[in-house]
C-alpha cells in the first residue's frame, strides 16, 4: 500500500518527529533538520541517528515514522535489522581469538575445518564451469574475513532465506563447491566467507557463535537490544521496512525476504554471522566507540590496539578497486559498514566520531539515497572538534 497523500503526511510529520538530546549543549536538531526534507517528500520513512565521541556524551535523535500506515513515530529505542553491519561485529569477535593466540590470520581454514581439505578452484569459460583444479594456495582466515577467499556470496543450498541453515551445516555447503577465483587475487563480497570465520570461532572457542557474541561482546558492552532473535517486546519496536512505491513514487511496506518469519523462531531461524543481527542505534554506537577507542571501553579491554588496527586497515590487494579490512569497509578516514536495508555505521577516525544511521529501506524514491550523506555532513559539522 502506498503511503498517505503528501499533504496529510507532512501535517502528520509535525507531530511525530521526535528528538532526545543526551548532551544539551550539542546541536543535535541540526542533524534531524537535515533529514526532515527527505521525510516530508516521502523519500524516507524515518530515521534514528546517533553521534558519539570517546570524550563526550553521545547524542541520539529520531525523525519520521517507524510505521507510516499506523502513524508510529521513530523512537530512540526503535529496533532495526542491521544485516551486514553484523560483519564488523563478527570480525571483532574473531580477532579476540587472535589476541589470545588461539588462531592466526594466515592459518589455513582447513586447519580448523577439515571439510575444506582438498577444495578445488573452478575453471571457467564464458561464465560456465569447464572443470576444476587445485588452487595455488589454501584459503586463510584473513581471506575469508576480507572477501578475497574465492568463496561465493552464498551457496545454492541457502534457499529460500539466508537464515535457514545451522552455521555448521551452512559452512559445509560452502566447502562442497569450488572456489570462483584464486585466493587473495580478487574480491567477491561473500557472506559465506564471514560465516566460515564464525564457524572457526565456534570450533576453537568451544562455544556456539551466538553465545560467544553475547557473552564476550554484547553483554559486557551493554548492547541489550542486539540479537539474532527479537523477542515479542523487541518485535513491537521493530521499524517497518519500505521500498519505493508504484512508478517510483512514495513508499510501500515489505517484508524482509532474506529472513524467515516469525523472527523469534529459533527452530527454523539460525544465527547468520554475516548479516543476521537486529539492533538499535545506541547499541551499534557503543560498539563503534569501543573500536574508535582502540578496543577498550569503560575500563574494559575487548581487543588489543593491534587487533583494531588489523580489523580496520586495508587487507585487499592494492591493485583491486575495493578497499576492505577484516569484516569492515575501510577508507582513508576510517572504517564502517552498511546493511542491506540502508543502515550504516561509520567509525570516523579523521573527526574522532562514531556515526550511526538507522533506517529500514530497500531502495528509495526520488533523492532518498542522499539522506545518509546529508546526515554525515550535518553530524561532522555539528560535532567534530574544530
Amino acid at each position: 500500500m502506498i503511503i498517505p497523500h503528501r499533504a496529510l503526511f507532512v501535517s502528520l510529520f509535525v507531530f511525530v518527529a521526535s528528538l532526545t538530546v543526551l548532551t544539551a549543549e550539542q546541536p543535535v536538531p541540526t542533524i534531524t533538520s537535515a533529514l526532515k526534507p527527505f521525510v516530508e517528500k516521502q523519500e524516507l520513512a524515518g530515521a534514528v541517528v546517533w553521534v558519539g565521541a570517546v570524550d563526550k556524551s553521545a547524542s541520539l535523535g529520531s525523525v519520521g515514522f517507524a510505521d507510516i500506515e499506523a502513524q508510529v513515530p521513530m523512537r530512540e529505542n526503535t529496533l532495526f535489522w542491521i544485516a551486514s553491519m553484523s560483519k564488523p561485529m563478527t570480525g571483532a569477535a574473531v580477532m579476540m581469538l587472535v589476541d589470545e593466540g588461539k588462531i592466526h590470520l594466515d592459518d589455513p581454514v582447513e586447519k580448523y575445518l577439515p571439510e575444506f581439505k582438498g577444495q578445488h578452484l573452478a575453471l571457467l569459460k564464458d561464465g560456465k564451469q569447464t572443470g576444476t583444479r587445485a588452487p595455488a594456495r589454501l584459503i586463510t582466515i584473513r581471506d575469508v574475513l576480507s572477501h578475497t577467499s574465492g568463496l561465493p556470496f552464498k551457496s545454492p543450498e541457502e534457499q529460500p532465506t539466508l537464515d535457514g541453515l545451522p552455521l555448521e551445516k551452512a559452512v559445509k555447503t560452502y566447502a562442497s563447491h569450488p572456489l570462483v577465483f584464486e585466493p587473495g587475487k580478487d574480491f567477491l563480497y561473500s557472506n559465506a566467507g564471514i560465516n566460515t570465520a564464525a564457524r572457526i570461532l565456534e570450533v576453537v572457542s568451544g562455544m556456539a557463535y551466538e553465545d560467544f557474541m553475547a557473552k564476550r561482546l554484547f553483554e559486557p558492552l551493554g548492547m541489550v537490544d542486539t540479537t539474532f532473535w527479537p523477542n515479542e517486546s523487541q518485535v513491537a519496536r521493530l521499524a517497518k521496512s519500505y521500498k519505493p512505491g508504484k512508478d517510483g513514487m512514495g513508499l510501500e511496506p515489505l517484508l524482509i525476504g532474506q529472513l524467515h518469519y516469525p523472527l523469534g523462531d529459533r527452530s527454523k531461524r539460525f544465527p547468520m554471522p554475516a548479516g543476521g543481527l537486529f539492533s538499535t542505534a545506541a547499541d551499534v554506537g557503543t560498539f563503534g566507540l569501543m573500536i574508535l577507542n582502540g578496543g577498550e571501553w569503560k575500563g574494559r579491554r575487548y581487543l588489543s590496539q593491534a587487533a583494531v588496527e588489523e580489523l580496520t586497515r586495508r587487507q585487499t590487494p592494492p591493485e583491486l578497486s575495493r578497499a576492505y579490512g577484516l569484516g569492515w569497509a575501510v577508507d582513508a578516514d576510517g572504517a564502517g559498514h552498511g546493511g542491506a536495508f540502508a543502515t550504516n555505521l561509520s567509525v570516523d577516525k579523521k573527526h574522532g566520531l562514531v556515526l550511526v544511521f538507522m533506517i529500514q529501506h530497500s531502495g528509495f524514491p526520488g533523492e532518498g539515497k542522499k539522506a545518509l550523506g546529508a546526515f554525515k555532513a550535518a553530524a561532522v559539522k555539528a560535532f567534530a572538534n574544530p
